[in-house]
């Protein structure tokens, strides 16, 4: 029913129709040369009639045959041999019903039907039926390649599958108006060969030499698992040789996803700082996906929009970008566009976690399997100055966004959390607390699997320091750091939505997740870093002042050690913490209420006082 829905919508019904009757022409043309090659291209009459007989039949079992097989759902420009296969899949099918019908129940209209007749029809019937779909592919990619002009010469690194994927779409892209001049790898095996026409010109190593003669607009680095050390020696040699144009392709999946040109990436100061690099279970992670319809609040935000960057590579059925910033998520909206997701999988919904009615109607509507609650104020600062918002938004907006969930028959809720809600010094890191315990609370109904994820900071996102640091060496410096000793944990945004869509897939319910961060790192060590990525040094070039702790500010974050301890799950980055205090969905609702009530007061004392009756660990002043 979903593939009839399908074929139905206006964007495929002229394609569909199309196919269906040159399929029905080839079908009688395939049907009468088989009768004209058997009998040597003179057809007696007595063989004539049958074929007339028998042609009704052809067409009334091979095309529902065809259509079964999704052969009127293939995209012409992408034809593979997936579909190959279906192809051959349904000429098989087609042809077996055809014996049943003429040789098994013997009908007398057809009698004295050659056999023969059958086997010559299949393999023409293939032939042509396979011919027609390929034709646009093979004109694209052997045909017009040819007579497209040079457009904008591209060098790509990786000669593997990925780089492979990145080529072919350029081949068939009659809007990319780029031309692959070669390939660099490192597999001294490859160099010499060539992959859909483009020669690998030699090893990563000779890079220098490569690209002061071919002189490339762009450059693609299409190796997935590259260390972030090597990355950065590419870069560097990219930038003295004066290329301006450097893409990458998203990491985190490698090859299991079809890597195509609207997914590379422009690299970022933040894939230049890497840590160490992450594992992800994409097939796990795929099955968690694909199909399912996927709700994801603060969708506009530097999580939000990158966990939906990477649920868009994963096929799901449908995402609804749910936020309150109409700006961001028009941008967000634009930005996916160029990705080349089918808009009619995108929603795009202006609207208040807070505003429980907003959140049902929008529940009601779309009826996600799988949501994402990325929604949050997240500043601390800011929120010790106005402690009634980071309530009013991270733990009643997140009480809302559960009991709609909850109603709608969610599947499971995903809370991104944070280190800071770990022996809390601020109002956020607290209400970020309460919000893991409203929705463990709320994973007692049995109803809905309720997750929580804490992670700590990540580079590039808004507020965070590299933004901040970018826009300091603009203005010539100087880079201000808190104090000498402070250290925070790092991840790249892709890295941390990755673990959190791994931490999702094997979460159960009921269980708050801790990613390991590794190592923490100091700040001014970050600000040294990034002044020398870009030629300068620092305290020599580019000052380093410090200014003293922000108000909530921690000197260290906690996160694997800290109050509960953690346990062990499958997966090498994603602990599960001990939880030793747990509210009752009673106690959530008493609870909320006396927030409720302290925001209408928009007493600062007597919200910091409630956080600390229910976050025992909260320390404030």
């Amino acid at each position: 029913m979903l593939r009839l829905r399908n074929l139905l919508r206006p964007s495929h019904g002229k394609r569909v129709f199309f196919f269906l009757i040159v399929d029905v022409i080839l079908l009688c043309g395939s049907f009468y040369l088989s009768f004209d090659v058997r009998f040597s291209f003179v057809i007696p009459d007595r063989y004539f009639t049958i074929f007339l007989h028998a042609l009704p039949f052809v067409i009334l079992f091979k095309i529902p045959v065809f259509f079964l097989f999704g052969l009127y759902s293939i995209t012409w420009r992408y034809v593979g041999l997936v579909d190959f296969y279906n192809i051959l899949k349904g000429n098989i099918m087609g042809s077996l019903i055809l014996v049943l019908f003429i040789f098994f129940f013997k009908v007398p209209f057809l009698e004295g039907f050659p056999r023969s007749i059958l086997v010559i029809d299949f393999f023409v019937s293939v032939l042509v039926t396979s011919t027609v779909r390929i034709s646009k592919r093979a004109y694209l990619e052997l045909v017009r390649k040819d007579t497209n002009g040079i457009g904008r010469k591209v060098l790509i690194i990786g000669a593997g599958n990925v780089g492979e994927m990145i080529v072919r779409d350029m081949r068939r892209s009659g809007k990319a108006n780029l031309q692959p001049v070669g390939f660099l790898d490192d597999d001294e095996t490859k160099v010499g060969s060539f992959v859909h026409g483009v020669k690998v010109l030699g090893c990563i190593s000779e890079l220098p030499e490569i690209v002061s003669r071919i002189k490339p607009d762009m450059v693609v680095i299409a190796i997935p698992s590259l260390r972030y050390t090597r990355l950065r020696e590419i870069y560097k040699v990219l930038k003295e040789h004066g290329v301006a144009d450097i893409k990458i392709v998203p990491r985190l999946y490698g090859d299991s996803v079809d890597m195509q040109i609207r997914s590379l990436e422009d690299i970022k100061i933040e894939d230049l700082l890497g840590r160490e690099e992450v594992h992800i279970d994409a097939s796990l992670v795929r099955n968690f996906i694909t199909g399912r319809r996927v709700l994801v609040t603060g969708a506009a935000g530097s999580i939000g929009s990158e966990i939906i960057r990477q649920v868009c590579l994963l096929s799901p059925k449908e995402i609804v970008l749910f936020d309150v910033d109409e700006t961001e998520l028009y941008e967000l909206e634009l930005d996916i566009g160029i990705m080349g997701i089918e808009s009619e999988k995108i929603t795009a919904v202006v609207g208040d976690i807070v505003d429980f009615g907003k959140l049902s109607r929008t529940f009601e509507k779309y009826r996600p399997e799988v949501v994402f609650h990325a929604a949050a104020y997240k500043h601390v600062p800011m929120m010790e100055y106005y402690p009634e918002e980071a309530v009013r938004v991270n733990i009643l907006g997140t009480y809302n966004l559960c009991k709609v969930s909850v109603n709608y028959d969610v599947e499971k809720f995903v809370l991104i959390s944070t280190d800071k809600a770990v022996n809390p010094t601020s109002v956020m890191g607290a209400t970020k607390r309460v919000s893991e315990y409203i929705g463990i609370a709320f994973n007692m109904l049995g109803k809905t699997k309720f997750v929580a994820v804490r992670f700590g900071n990540v580079l590039g996102s808004r507020g965070s320091v590299i933004p901040i640091f970018l826009k300091q060496l603009k203005k010539g410096g100087p880079l201000t750091v808190t104090h000498p000793e402070v250290q925070r944990y790092f991840m790249t945004i892709p890295e941390a939505v990755a673990l959190v869509l791994q931490a999702a897939a094997i979460g159960e319910g009921g269980e708050v997740m801790v990613l390991d961060m590794k190592d923490p790192v100091k700040i001014v060590s970050l600000a040294e870093e990034l002044i020398r990525l870009h030629g300068l040094e620092p305290y020599k070039d580019i000052d380093i002042v410090f200014t003293g702790l922000r108000p909530g500010e921690k000197m260290y974050e906690e996160l694997l050690t800290a109050e509960e301890g953690t346990m062990k799950t499958g997966h090498g980055r994603i602990f599960k913490a001990n939880i030793s205090k747990i509210y009752t969905l009673d106690d959530v609702d008493k609870m909320v209420k006396e927030f409720k009530d302290a925001v209408t007061k928009g007493s600062a004392e007597e919200i910091k006082r409630l956080l600390h009756k229910y976050v025992a660990t909260y320390r404030y002043s």
